[in-house]
């Protein structure tokens, strides 16, 4: 086969065999050659801070030394089986100690399944179908996550916008959509509707911080109708603390979906629950009515069950998120210090250990509000920043505990030349 040595020509190989020339994820005008710690490097050779890690599982960063050692220790042994292995069981258990809502779990390959999982799994045990969720939030990609995730048009709520094709209309039939911090809107949902079988959320939405008392509120009104309540934590889980959103808030669900950082880079997910709750992926238990049908070749995988147990162990470590918020406190002040010395209208949304920032005045609460008055002002920060070295996604930053003082350095040099060329536009 004829060696490729520059991404143009990746690029261009990409475009042949892949739909919109890449994997439906990251900027396919990017080839990533290699990570190693807190810095990738593509195609070309050019070298970046990363800030994507990933989409979040390399909270450690890259080819950390003792989740390679411990993924190297796993590989002779056997890569995958399609049934019960020691290493899958110590996570579950590890996850158990650290997750307030979950006394048993169920393991899959992807975040997304997990949340198709826990859509399924609050409809069997409640006997209703249908979902309430919150415009902008991510959940995977069923078809009904796909409902009100990224609307091109506003509607009326609770009115589900389906985002993609392929997708019946029954489904946005079984979907509520509420706006994100607003109890009122929900409490009249609830209120309205008797057939809700969940509020499904994530705890913090992509980077919109509820409100206070909002994830409690949540809560009372999932106990006063009897709902059961979803926190999506693929993204928050083991990063805004050892036990995720129900940590730092203090509210716990009824089921949760775990995913990135759990398979410390490897394919791996799980959604967890009460045993009661859990029951229905037990035949014996429930019956063929309200069992739950759940397999996957991947579920459970030794090598990624391996790499997460390393993972997690680290994170138990003391003083590893304090260092982490450190790191992302210090994100965050240099680009309000620039961005403020420079008259440019700015607010920084999010928590210290994911968030970004949205070029406007206005509170960001919610998916409308959520928005910059300039796009074409992010359009050019995140340009720039990747031209000098910083690595990210147009709308989220994830500080890693990679990061050093010198990439710190580089960091703000870069957000300092990011703010100028928006001055020069």
């Amino acid at each position: 086969m004829l060696k490729i040595n520059t991404q143009s020509e990746w690029i261009t190989r990409a475009n042949e065999v892949l739909p919109a020339g890449g994997f439906g994820n990251f900027d396919p005008g990017i080839i990533i050659a290699r990570g190693d710690g807190s810095h990738v490097w593509d195609e070309d050779g050019n070298e970046y801070i990363d800030y994507l890690v990933g989409s979040g599982p390399m909270l450690l960063g890259h080819g950390h030394p003792e989740v390679m050692e411990a993924v190297l220790q796993q590989l002779p042994k056997g890569m995958t089986f399609f049934a019960n292995n020691a290493r899958g069981i110590e996570l579950a258990e590890a996850i158990l100690d650290a997750v307030p809502c979950c006394e048993q779990v169920r393991f899959v390959a992807s975040g997304g399944e997990a949340d198709m999982y826990a859509i399924r799994l609050a409809r069997a045990y409640t006997g209703r179908t249908k979902i309430l969720k919150f415009e902008g939030g991510y959940h995977g990609m069923s078809a009904e996550a796909q409902m009100s995730l990224a609307p091109s048009r506003r509607v009326n709520f609770p009115q589900a916008v389906p985002d993609s094709g392929g997708i019946p209309d029954s489904v946005a039939e079984q979907m509520l959509i509420a706006p994100f911090n607003d109890l009122e809107a929900v409490a009249a949902l609830l209120t309205e509707h008797d057939d809700i079988a969940a509020i499904m959320v994530e705890p913090l939405q992509r980077i919109i911080v509820p409100l206070p008392g909002y994830l409690q509120g949540l809560r009372d009104l999932c106990d006063r109708h009897n709902v059961l309540l979803i926190f999506d934590e693929i993204v928050t889980g083991f990063r805004l603390a050892y036990g995720g959103a129900q940590e730092k808030y203090g509210v716990t669900p009824d089921i949760c979906t775990l995913g990135k950082i759990i398979g410390g880079g490897f394919p791996l997910a799980a959604l967890g629950a009460s045993a009661d709750i859990m029951k229905h992926f037990d035949k014996a238990q429930v019956g063929a009515e309200g069992w739950l049908m759940q397999l996957g070749t991947l579920s459970g995988n030794p090598v990624a069950s391996a790499a997460g147990l390393k993972t997690m162990e680290v994170l138990r470590r003391d003083g590893v998120y304090d260092q982490l918020r450190a790191t992302g406190l210090a994100l965050q002040q240099m680009q309000v210090d620039a961005l403020t010395s420079a008259g440019i209208a700015h607010q920084i949304c999010g928590d210290e250990t994911l968030f970004d920032i949205f070029f406007t005045e206005a509170a960001c609460r919610d998916y409308r509000s959520a928005t910059h008055d300039e796009p074409q002002r992010n359009v050019i920060y995140n340009e720039k920043l990747r031209d000098h070295g910083v690595f990210k996604s147009p709308g989220k930053l994830y500080p890693s505990l990679a990061i050093t003082q010198a990439d710190l350095d580089q960091t703000r040099d870069a957000v300092e030349k990011a703010v100028q060329a928006i001055c020069l536009n």
